[in-house]
């Protein structure tokens, strides 16, 4: 199977959940339906990892360690990138290599998606002017002065307007169910939550 590789960012102070959840979702996707099917990767229509500046362990909030699978110089072709949030992004702001990553693979990316304060980032890098958008509901008013073009719609759990933002923290899980949907259908999504056993938002 000809499989869509799915590039997660880890920095440190990456909200677990943000990265966790989608991570979860695609890499527990299958074409197949039911439990079985999840033994294997033969209907599995995504490769998953985690990429960062370096490989490095990321420290997680939390405290939790984590080593990335690749770093900025290794990581191979992503097709949809996810950027998730956390304290540790506002930091990332001034940080000209990461944006300057984000931004190249971004652009050569299939879709580009955010979870939390994830959005942060892609509006520093330059994806979000002129677009609809949401985030954390603790950083709405942040990610306004970042990009006043931005639309902030802080009452959408996910917004997709060529780029999907999600908002605080669990919202990341229903963004790549969004995205599963959109590329393999509707049966397909509601069985990967189904067999994680998590209920979908709608709307």
């Amino acid at each position: 199977m000809n499989q869509e590789t799915v590039g997660i960012l880890l920095f440190n102070e990456v909200e677990v959940l943000d990265f966790a959840g989608p991570y979860e979702v695609f890499s527990r996707t299958r074409l197949n339906p039911g439990i079985q099917s999840r033994r294997s990767d033969e209907s599995a229509p995504f490769r998953v990892f985690t990429v960062s500046a370096t490989l490095n362990a990321v420290e997680a909030t939390g405290g939790l360690r984590v080593l990335p699978d690749f770093d900025f110089a290794t990581v191979p072709k992503i097709d949809i990138l996810v950027v998730p949030g956390g304290f540790g992004t506002r930091g990332l702001l001034n940080d000209t290599p990461v944006l300057s990553w984000i931004a190249k693979v971004g652009a050569g990316a299939q879709l580009v998606t955010s979870v939390c304060t994830g959005s942060l980032l892609l509006a520093k890098a330059g994806f979000l002017s002129g677009k609809r958008a949401t985030t954390h509901w603790g950083a709405v008013q942040l990610l306004a002065e970042v990009d006043p073009t931005i639309r902030v719609q802080s009452d959408q759990r996910v917004v997709k307007d060529g780029i999907y933002t999600s908002a605080g923290v669990s919202a990341g899980i229903d963004m790549a169910l969004d995205v599963v949907e959109s590329k393999h259908g509707k049966a397909v999504a509601d069985d990967t939550a189904h067999y994680m056993d998590y209920p979908r938002h709608v709307g």
